[in-house]
């Protein structure tokens, strides 16, 4: 499943949303399929995620993704594991959840 928080982070005149799923392939196919640029998932991060805007939070809802609070998104995104060698090579980047 695909899930979308409710965070609205404010961050560079933008409210910010998290993208997370069962399993990390799931994550990034959904994320292709509705073209989000793969700058926007967070590498390095506690948990595996994509930061979305209102807009492609938005999108996200129509093709599927299912509305959830930031609190749940955590959860989720906490039992959500990435494979060891991505974690050991991937630079850590500046997340919204810190």
């Amino acid at each position: 499943m695909i899930y979308v928080d409710d965070a609205e982070v404010l961050k560079h005149g933008y409210a910010w949303f998290h993208l997370v799923a069962d399993s990390v392939d799931e994550l990034h196919e959904f994320a292709a399929s509705i073209r989000l640029p793969a700058r926007a998932f967070h590498r390095g991060a506690r948990h595996p995620h994509y930061d979305v805007t209102a807009s492609q939070r938005r999108y996200a809802l129509q093709h599927g993704a299912i509305a959830i609070s930031a609190r749940d998104a955590v959860r989720i995104g906490l039992q959500t594991t990435l494979p060891a060698c991505v974690i050991a090579t991937e630079p850590t980047q500046f997340s919204l959840f810190a």
